[in-house]
């Protein structure tokens, strides 16, 4: 899937009831039995999806040894390189127009990732990016209510008020690892994150893995050009010369683990399973983006940060989780009346 090492989370999400119906389609066909979509997840199942979090979790910390060697767009340009080649020689163009992939293509290669590595090159620690990019939820429902008319939902506004306490207490306790030009970028990641979820919504039939390689045709170049405009030449030759196996590792593990695993993976699990089940795993996401940052690279974990942590962890799970609650509730008050 796309997230920073996470792009893909809300887009899957948005395609799982299809998704579901594709499957259990082509398994007619193949006259083979159907298991129903279960509430819990088998173990091997819950292992995938636990794998899959850990891998995104995981990525921000690889992304700051990339930055290591490489300036940050040219870094961004290598790993949607990776991802499009070879695939985009095996996999077959998805049947939605171009203009489509060109939108999303854009969206996740220089305003996702282009501008989320900018962020973390100095400016944003992993484990701090990895919780706050999770905003795009927020932004995401705000860009498809004010395209279609819906009304916010009480819940909804609890959830933002929550998350954004605890992104408050981070912009209260800014230092030199993170800056509050650093919070802002991420903020813009996140927002280009949730118009790439806008645009993939348009296309609830495609086949996803394919989407997001093809798809990479459109971010490459952007990224390429502005590498050249902004880091210059110089700056890129050396950043390949000084590229170690750490970085090259690193280049490969956004491509090849964050992207094609991760997404290939999570679509999987949606296919077979309600996205109310499998959803709630992504918010071990920032989990584990915190626990590997402060495990590898030695990012202290103060209170104000476990705290802010919290808030913004709890509003996720509250938008994530009530409607799935309040869907259980309503059938037992029912029953009572």
């Amino acid at each position: 899937m796309r997230g920073g090492g996470i792009e893909d989370v809300a887009a899957t999400c948005a395609l799982a009831s299809s998704r579901r119906h594709a499957y259990k389609a082509r398994s007619k066909r193949k006259r083979r039995p159907v298991s129903s979509p279960s509430d819990s997840l088998p173990l091997r199942h819950a292992l995938l999806a636990l794998a899959v979090t850990a891998v995104w979790g995981s990525n921000f910390v690889v992304i700051h040894i990339g930055l290591s060697h490489l300036p940050p767009l040219l870094f961004a340009s290598l790993r949607f390189l990776c991802s499009l080649l070879p695939a985009v020689l095996i996999l077959k163009r998805p049947a939605v127009p171009w203009r489509n992939l060109a939108g999303y293509g854009l969206l996740v290669g220089a305003g996702q990732f282009g501008v989320l590595y900018i962020a973390m090159n100095g400016l944003v620690t992993p484990g701090l990016a990895s919780l706050v990019i999770q905003t795009q939820v927020f932004f995401t429902i705000g860009l498809a209510m004010a395209i279609s008319g819906e009304r916010v939902r009480p819940f909804q506004v609890v959830a933002l008020l929550i998350t954004l306490a605890g992104l408050a207490i981070i912009l209260v306790h800014t230092d030199g690892a993170t800056t509050p030009l650093g919070i802002v970028l991420v903020l813009i990641a996140a927002a280009a994150w949730a118009g790439s979820n806008i645009v993939v919504r348009a296309t609830p039939a495609a086949d996803m893995l394919a989407y997001v390689v093809w798809a990479s045709l459109f971010s490459l170049p952007p990224l390429l050009a502005l590498s050249l405009a902004f880091e210059g030449w110089p700056a890129i030759r050396d950043g390949l010369i000084q590229a170690d196996a750490a970085t090259w590792g690193a280049v490969l593990w956004q491509a090849v683990g964050n992207t094609l695993f991760g997404f290939a993976t999570w679509s999987w699990l949606l296919a077979r399973h309600p996205v109310a089940t499998v959803a709630p795993m992504a918010l071990l996401v920032p989990v584990f983006g915190i626990g590997a940052s402060v495990l590898w690279l030695g990012e202290p974990l103060q209170d104000w940060k476990l705290t802010a942590a919290g808030l913004v962890m709890a509003g996720l799970a509250l938008n994530l989780l009530w409607p799935r609650l309040a869907g259980r509730r309503a059938p037992r008050m029912s029953s009572v009346r």
